[in-house]
């Protein structure tokens, strides 16, 4: 199939389109910085470099290359990480997420393509209460802390945008948090771990799901192979709460155990934002993705994956 990538050079393109053209497909691959369409050529890909912002441009592209399926992974996040501004820190990425989606959804409606994927995020949008661990049946958090009120209106904008779309099949994956190899590792996410700057605040229940890059982009090959249209959590086999996973990253990057703080501490510090990740947020469940997409993540345990891919082979991290 023909395949149009936008977002191709970014953390999930950079694995998605060798594994497109490993699978055999013609891709043509999407991306605003053209310093870096040399490498997508050598690659093997058609490169385009387009603003995902530029209405007229991506039409252009799309219709010109008239795809069976358009991918959207698009996002603009540099090195974000403070908690009481990530809507400041993901408005270009919430604006892809908007006005970028309905840009390229309509170019793909314009090209004829049958199918649209989307990135979209599996994590602290889902609801804060029940259990620890949610399907893609159970809502969003209807009230999330003031700092992600309107990062999580684009998700649903996006979500709704692509599973409402007339005329094409809609597919949203929810990624869980991504890790891969040192260097796709956000450098002030590293430094803040090895530095002992992101403590357990409180009880540290907050239950995370992750996913290695290389585990997203497989499943984003299947779901512009198969499965039905909708929305599939793309996360690991092993939600875990905070006290599990961040103690064993700071082991696998050679730092001390992060130090625990009480929430009273952390609310200070890091204000709603931080205790709501922290202590309060849920995991995902890849029970749809595994079932309707026949995937199956190479990386089941994060447990595992930090340590083999930071390099840590030989630690403990039990």
């Amino acid at each position: 199939m023909r395949v149009f990538v936008a977002g191709a050079t970014g953390a999930i393109g950079r694995y998605l389109v060798p594994q497109l053209l490993a699978n055999g497909h013609d891709v043509v691959a999407m991306t605003r910085s053209p310093s870096k369409t040399d490498a997508l050529r050598a690659a093997g890909a058609y490169p385009l470099a387009v603003d995902g912002l530029d209405r007229d441009a991506v039409i252009a592209a799309v219709t010109g290359a008239e795809p069976e399926v358009v991918v959207h992974e698009m996002t603009a996040i540099t090195d974000v990480g403070n908690p009481r501004r990530i809507d400041a820190e993901f408005a270009p990425t919430n604006a892809l997420r908007t006005k970028g989606t309905d840009h390229l959804l309509e170019a793909a409606r314009a090209a004829g393509a049958r199918r649209f994927v989307a990135q979209s995020f599996s994590g602290w949008p889902n609801i804060r209460q029940g259990g620890p661990v949610k399907t893609e049946d159970d809502p969003l958090d209807p009230d999330p802390p003031a700092p992600m009120r309107r990062t999580l209106d684009a998700i649903r904008y996006l979500e709704r945008a692509v599973v409402d779309a007339e005329g094409i099949e809609g597919v949203v994956l929810r990624y869980g948090g991504f890790y891969g190899a040192m260097a796709d590792m956000p450098p002030k996410f590293v430094e803040t771990i090895r530095k002992r700057r992101m403590p357990v605040v409180g009880n540290g229940a907050g239950v995370w799901s992750f996913v290695h890059l290389d585990d997203a982009a497989a499943a984003t090959v299947a779901a512009v192979e198969r499965g039905e249209p909708g929305i599939y959590n793309i996360v690991d086999d092993e939600p875990a709460p905070v006290t599990d996973w961040l103690p064993c990253l700071a082991q696998a990057l050679g730092a001390k155990p992060p130090r625990r703080v009480p929430a009273w501490l952390g609310r200070l510090a890091g204000g709603e934002a931080a205790i709501s990740v922290m202590t309060q947020v849920r995991g995902s469940s890849n029970a749809k993705a595994k079932r309707e997409l026949d995937w199956q993540p190479r990386h089941p345990s994060w447990r595992h994956g930090f340590a083999e891919i930071l390099g840590a082979r030989d630690r403990v991290v039990a």
